[in-house]
């Protein structure tokens, strides 16, 4: 099982108190990038969140938003202070001692005074919170991660035909090969009769040009490893995982082996056929990107 780097998930968890809701939405990233957009009152659980989301994902660059809505209606409470209110009351009789004045205070008018009566909101009860929490973003990264699978098989069946094409590529390549040395040898036998007046030339002089042509366009070796490391590729996508990175390492060294092939081709069809080898490498290089 291998998982896409891109995905969605949504979650609304809801009870008497609150209703929490979760989205979460990623794109390719090289490491684990996550943003959280959510209300103050939840701040403090963000280690926490990003703790839990580590057990979902990898890589990617995830973007989570979370709303909080609370239902709760004695949430807040309202204060009365009776000490500071008797200050304001001794105060006001001194002041109309002091000045001949009438005291008309009333105690609506009081309790309009500053910090005489305050709404103050009640401690929230963290664990319930987390509870209503953690359940909707492990809704969410569920659902997040089903998608990320979905779309990773569709990325496996992609890349397995793909790979296919290419071991075909290079069995062609390999047939070809003799090919062309027995074409270059008759090509230069022809040559030398044609210039010698059909005196022969010393056998082996004609297989000591044709063995320095072969060793100058052999690729064996590169054909060799390409396949091996197309192989390796279908083994690591069967057996899943967090492989996006090994994956992309391989892809580069098949580029490495594709671009030494076209640069020795000495044969129209062997440089076509790498060609669309390479064509084909850059599209499984594309895909491997947004493999977690």
């Amino acid at each position: 099982m291998i998982k896409s780097m891109t995905g969605f998930g949504r979650c609304e968890i809801a009870d008497k108190e609150r209703k929490i809701t979760v989205e979460m939405k990623a794109v390719n990233h090289r490491y684990l990038d996550v943003n959280i957009k959510m209300p103050k009152k939840l701040n403090f659980f963000e280690s926490s969140i990003r703790t839990l989301l580590k057990e979902y994902i990898q890589r990617g660059k995830v973007d989570i938003f979370i709303i909080y809505e609370d239902y709760t209606e004695n949430n807040v409470i309202l204060k009365y202070n009776q000490e500071l209110a008797a200050e304001y009351v001794k105060y006001i009789r001194q002041m109309a001692e002091d000045f001949s004045l009438n005291n008309d205070l009333q105690a609506c008018t009081l309790s309009r005074y500053p910090e005489v009566l305050t709404m103050e909101e009640q401690t929230v009860d963290e664990d319930a919170l987390w509870a209503t929490l953690e359940k909707a973003i492990r809704g969410a990264a569920e659902q997040f991660v089903e998608t990320r699978i979905k779309e990773g098989n569709n990325l496996r069946d992609d890349l397995m035909q793909k790979l296919d094409g290419m071991i075909q590529y290079v069995d062609e390549i390999e047939k070809r090969s003799p090919e062309i040395i027995a074409e270059y040898r008759q090509k230069l036998q022809d040559k030398v009769n044609e210039l010698l007046n059909d005196t022969q030339i010393e056998e082996s002089r004609l297989a000591t040009e044709v063995t320095l042509f072969a060793d100058k366009i052999c690729t064996d070796e590169e054909t060799v490893r390409l396949k091996s490391h197309i192989l390796a590729t279908k083994e690591t996508l069967s057996q899943g995982g967090s492989i996006g990175r090994k994956l992309d390492f391989i892809a580069q060294e098949m580029n490495r082996e594709a671009n030494t092939i076209l640069s020795k081709a000495n044969d129209l069809t062997v440089s076509d056929i790498a060609i669309n080898l390479k064509t084909d490498i850059e599209k499984v290089r594309e895909q491997i990107q947004n493999i977690e």
